[in-house]
């Protein structure tokens, strides 16, 4: 299977290091310090036990430069740059292949499907989690299952990508409820992401200390009720079980809202806690803890230069 990964940060530098000795894996990134250094050395991946491996793993900078067509185009960039990396991968991926995106929020399915067509997009959860230590570098900081939602007519192809996954170790599973899919994986990253980047403490401390455990919940209590109210069908306790769970296997891990905040980035506030309180909106459903968490993210960015 001939896939290509675009967007080489945490998640996508974990995803090509497991993947690429179970297939052809070449991975597509804007960062050419990132790419200078796996072309001349490889990726290094830190295993969850400490161990440290390097992988070679082909790199590019330049979508021209691929000259061949991807049967699995795999989506991992930041949600603001999904409209350019559907662009490349219409441009890329086999009229018989498929486009899957495991990103944090929602929205990002609608753009792959506006430019593939809804047979060829398809989307998924992982309670993987990986931390970029810098050009090259990635530590794998958390293992769980991923789950990917199967197309229309396309359940052979997903099950096939399910199986690679699998082999690679990552377990995997397909659901044809997608929706349900994408709200759990929102509400993991509603109950998480804000708070740890906010303040600035890996996964584990949430669950350990009560104060922050019960913002957890209360962020948690509003998504879901706003899930409810467009007729999705979550169950509240095993959704906050979830991402208590979530948070006990990810213990040391740093969302990936903390590292855009620890690196100066953008952050994707926006189709996560923001994303519950637009909808929310709509649905007349009252959001007062993640329209406070989504501000106080969105004054961190906008105070980055003046912090002191």
């Amino acid at each position: 299977m001939e896939q290509l990964i675009i967007g080489t940060g945490a998640m996508g530098g974990l995803f090509g290091c497991l993947l690429a000795p179970h297939a052809s894996v070449t991975l597509l990134t804007t960062n050419r310090d990132h790419a200078e250094v796996i072309g001349g050395h490889g990726l290094t991946l830190v295993d969850l036990d400490g161990a440290t491996r390097q992988v070679a793993v082909e790199v590019l900078t330049d979508p021209g430069d691929y000259g061949r067509r991807a049967n699995l185009i795999l989506i991992c960039t930041k949600a603001r740059a999904t409209g350019e990396a559907a662009a490349v991968a219409r441009s890329l991926l086999a009229a018989d292949g498929l486009v899957l995106t495991l990103q944090n929020g929602l929205g990002n399915l609608e753009q792959l499907v506006a430019a593939v067509g809804g047979e060829r997009a398809a989307a998924g959860v992982t309670a993987q989690a990986a931390t970029l230590l810098g050009p090259g570098r990635v530590r794998h900081a958390g293992a769980g299952p991923t789950v990917l939602g199967i197309p229309v007519g396309r359940g052979g192809m997903i099950g096939a990508v399910a199986a690679l996954f699998t082999r690679a170790g990552m377990e995997t599973y397909t659901s044809d409820d997608v929706d349900s899919l994408l709200w759990s994986k929102l509400i993991v990253n509603v109950g998480i992401n804000a708070l740890t980047a906010l303040l600035r403490v890996p996964n584990g401390v949430l669950v350990q200390t009560p104060v922050c455990d019960l913002l957890l919940t209360r962020a948690v209590d509003e998504a879901v009720a706003v899930a409810r109210a467009r007729h999705i069908d979550l169950a509240y306790e095993r959704q906050l079980k979830r991402v208590r769970d979530v948070c006990v296997r990810t213990v040391e891990n740093r969302s990936s809202m903390l590292q855009d905040i620890l690196r100066g980035r953008p952050t994707e506030i926006e189709v996560i806690n923001g994303a519950v309180v637009a909808l929310g909106r709509e649905a007349g459903v009252a959001t007062p803890v993640n329209l406070l968490l989504t501000q106080l993210i969105q004054a961190l960015e906008a105070t980055a230069a003046d912090r002191l």
